[in-house]
Order: structure tokens, then sequence, then C-alpha cells
């Protein structure tokens, strides 16, 4: 034990001698040590009690956690099934598991881990903070609330319980967080600062209080607006853009489901006149990693009949590296229900169902404070029974798909995505995989230095399926970690030109629509 004294006995007193054996490794210490972001200094402390004590449950769950964010994820898992062979009553090691199924994209799996803990009313803050990750991504937005404020009231030092709730409720809870956290408590590596610190770093991102909410000010109901084909070569269409105004100045955005918000390029950002509001970086499809920008902010955006006021922009220093203007998110029209008719290259917007006995919100009247917002679980009208419900993780919709049959994995529903594709691990499950010396994939990070191919590759989404002969493949890691659940793929516009997609953002549902009498 450290400091225990050691008494000698021959005949006269002796000066006490201090033991300098080492401290023995504890769990609350390794616990600690993860709650400080201290992940290399509590992976060696839990391997410790393991040594000591190879039937530790307690020290393989938090070994999961550690491996986890270590982005060690085979190893997270066999750790938390381990901690669940040896304890399988206890509810951490469940709560544990659930968490890398999550990473995995498990999440019906993970669900049913997080489930089986609130409905035995586990004491267990995870469990609950589980629950409202997966509720949130589902579009269970009140449940959402629920599940995080239980997580909180349980354990509200839990810098991950933090984080949830943040994005959950919006920053008008920073002013509590910072009340409530304790000294030195961080899901950071570095122990300076403080836990408000970090949390709005980590909020970077996300439209700031009483600043820009990008409203919709026009009286406007319904809209629609043409699409304009952006062309690969004179006979290849590669995607289809809009006509936008920022604070006056003309530019053609490509439409893009998987690029949440607006970004430009700096040449349309200096001919706007675009209000500087802090720097950023920018990551995407690519090896050449983030690039440099900054953030705006755009009194005016002008799409057809619709303005927005207020906007974020997001600005590249060098571009966008896809050969146009920039992009501009489906998500900017969420409070419609949007539809992209790419076979007529219309996008039409429309009013969303009301909630039953609650009458659907005025247009422009959104509030970016989401504690101010009367929340709703997902609501399912009689005419969208035929939608397919899907996850949006920061607005990006993440498809369940499945691959020859065999496996289901999440793909994202990305029209900016020239083509369909599978990351090399999920093809691997089904196919052979082959490296693609031939094939290009570039995106706002660069090329793509390591591309695949495979083989005959099925997929199924929604109502309809569709067979590739051969798909290319790379790691979409990048973007994974990201959103904190495994991206297998991307439904791109090769196969989405063909349809006519209705999304639904509000409650996490899309249709897909193909009629074979407009090809055949």
């Amino acid at each position: 034990m450290t400091g225990s004294f050691l008494w000698l006995s021959r005949g006269q007193a002796q000066e006490p001698v201090v033991s300098t054996s080492p401290a023995q490794p504890s769990l609350d210490d390794a616990f600690k040590l993860y709650r400080q972001g201290k992940s290399d200094l509590a992976l060696a402390e839990y391997n410790s009690i393991i040594a000591a004590n190879p039937n530790s449950a307690q020290a393989f769950t938090g070994l999961s956690r550690v491996l986890l964010r270590l982005k060690r994820i085979d190893d997270s898992y066999a750790a938390a099934a381990k901690a669940v062979q040896l304890l399988p009553d206890l509810s951490d090691a469940h709560v544990a598991l659930g968490e890398v199924y999550f990473r995995q994209g498990k999440l019906t799996d993970a669900e049913n881990e997080f489930l089986t803990q609130v409905r035995a009313n586990s004491s267990n803050a995870r469990a609950f903070l589980g629950m409202a990750r997966i509720s949130e991504a589902a579009s269970f937005h009140k449940q959402a609330k629920d599940m995080i404020d239980r997580s909180y009231a349980l354990d509200p030092h839990d810098p991950d319980v933090n984080r949830e709730r943040l994005r959950i409720l919006g920053r008008s809870v920073l002013v509590h967080v910072q009340s409530d956290s304790k000294p030195g408590e961080s899901n950071d590596s570095s122990s300076e600062g403080t836990l408000m610190d970090r949390l709005v770093t980590f909020l970077g991102d996300t439209p700031i209080p009483d600043g820009p909410s990008c409203k919709l000010v026009s009286n406007t109901k319904s809209a629609q607006v043409e699409l304009l084909p952006m062309h690969e070569s004179p006979s290849i269409i590669r995607g289809y853009g809009l006509n936008v105004k920022i604070d006056g100045a003309s530019s053609v955005l490509a439409l893009d489901t998987g690029a949440p918000g607006i970004l430009v390029n700096h040449k349309i950002a200096e001919k706007a006149k675009l209000k500087k509001i802090g720097q950023t970086t920018i990551s995407g499809i690519g090896d050449k990693g983030p690039i440099e920008g900054y953030i705006g902010v755009a009194d005016s955006i002008k799409i057809g009949d619709l303005e927005f006021q207020g906007c974020v922009v997001e600005v590249s220093e060098k571009g966008t590296g896809v050969g146009v203007d920039g992009l501009i998110g489906t998500d900017l029209f969420s409070q419609f229900l949007v539809d992209i008719d790419f076979p007529k290259a219309k996008l039409k917007l429309s009013e969303l169902p009301p909630y039953p006995n609650n009458p659907a919100p005025a247009s422009g009247t959104e509030s970016d404070n989401r504690a101010d917002l009367q929340l709703h679980n997902r609501y399912v009208a009689s005419e969208m029974k035929t939608y397919t419900p899907v996850y949006i993780f920061r607005k990006q919709i993440l498809v369940r798909t499945k691959i020859n049959d065999s496996i289901t994995k999440l793909f994202v529903l990305d029209t900016g995505s020239v083509l369909n594709l599978i990351s090399p691990a999920a093809a691997r499950e089904v196919t052979k995989v082959s490296r693609d010396s031939q094939m290009e994939l570039r995106g706002l990070s660069g090329n793509v230095k390591d591309v695949f191919s495979a083989d005959s590759v099925t997929l199924t989404f929604g109502n309809l399926r569709q067979k590739n002969l051969d798909i290319s493949a790379f790691d979409p890691s990048a973007l994974s970690e990201s959103l904190g659940t495994e991206v297998s793929g991307f439904l791109g516009f090769a196969v989405l030109r063909m349809l006519d997609v209705k999304i639904d953002y509000r409650d996490g549902l899309v249709n897909f629509d193909f009629d074979s009498k407009r090809f055949f």
C-alpha cells in the first residue's frame, strides 16, 4: 500500500521505513483517467487490473470504453463481450456492449442493450445516454429529451452526457453545464481549461444562440425550383444544382443531400461580401485532410421565391474541389417536405403534415433553440405509410441498406457522390475486393489514394433493388468517426437520378419512387 509504514523490532527502536512499492491500480483511478481523457494512462491502468484479476468484468467494461475512444473498435467489442461473459448481470457491461454496437452501425443491437437497462429502471446514466442517441437519430425527439434528462440527473458530470445534452437541447444549456461541471473532468486529452471551454469548442459548427439562425422570412408554404444539370462532359450529368443569390451575388450551388449546410468558394464569398465570424476547417472525401476556411454570415439567401436570412455559410479558402461554386444541403429546406424529382429536374417543397391535434408551425418561425421547441416523436402520417424510416446524424441521412441479401449496413443518401460507393470492409463480407488503380475518386479533400473495386453487389434499400456489376470502394472511416457510427457506403447520383426522392427531415422518413415508364 502506498505510504504504509514497516516497523523493525530488533531490540531497539528504529525509524519507520516508507514503502516504495508502486501503488496498486484501482478501478476508481482508471475511471478517473478515462473521464479526464487520458486514454493511454487509463488503458495501462485497466490492463494492470486485468493482469492481476483476469475475471474482473468491471475492468473489461472500462477497457472497452477506452479502446473505443482509441478507435480500436474490434478490440473494444472483444473487451465488452468478455465483460458480459464474465458477469451477465452487470448492467454497465451490457451498456458498454451497446456503445460498441452503436459505433459499429448495429443500431438495432445497440438499442436492445440500452432498452433492456432502461426498462429495468437502471441507475446507469449511460444506458439512458445510449437511448437518447438512438432516439435522436431515429427522430424520436421528445423521447431523446426525456432520456437525456434522466441521464443528466443520474450523472451530470459525465462529459459524454453533457455533449449529447447540448446536441439535443441546444446551446441554451451551456450555462447550466458551466455551473454544474466539476473542475478537471473532461473528455479531452488535455487537462487544461474547463468542461465549458471544451464544449464550446466541440460545438464550434453549431449556430450561436441569438445569432445566425437561417430563418425563412418569405411567407411561403410551397415552392417549386428548377434543377440545373451539372455536366461532367457534354453528354454526362454528374449532378444538379440551384441558382442561389447570396447577399445579391449569383451562384450555382450543387444540391447535395450528403453535405449539410451551405459551402461556397472564396470567390463567391468575396463577391457577396460575407461577414466573417471565425475560422474553421472543412473536411470531406479525399486524403489531403481538412482544408482551411472560415465561417461567414449571409444576411440574405434567395432561391426562387424563397428567402432565408441570417444564414451561416462555410467558405473554402481554396475552392470546393469539385468544380462548382459550392454546395447547398437539402437540410436547408428541412421545415418542408423536400421532393427532389430528378427525372423532371424539379425541387418541390410542400408543407409537412401537422401532428395530430397540433397545428403546423407557421413558416419562418422555426427557432434554433431546441429547448424552446415543443418536441415530438416520429409521426407517420397516413400519406407517408410507404415511406422508409431512416436515421439522421448531424443532418446526414443514413439508410439501412441490404448488401447481396446477406448483411444490412448504413449507407449515406448522397446526391453529391456521382457513383454508388461501398466500404472495402463491408464489401469483403459478401464478395471479392481488389485494388483499382484506374478509378479516380475526388472530393473536398482531394483525391482518394486507395480505391478498390468490389465484384457484383446488389443493394436493397426502401422498396428498391439495384445490381452493381462492380462498385468502387474506399474507406469512409473519417466520416464514420465524425458521426459516431459506421458508414458502409453511399447511395449516389448514379441511382438517385432515376428516382423521385421525398425527404421528411422532421420525422426521419424518405420515399424512393421509381417509375419504370420513364426509362423503359
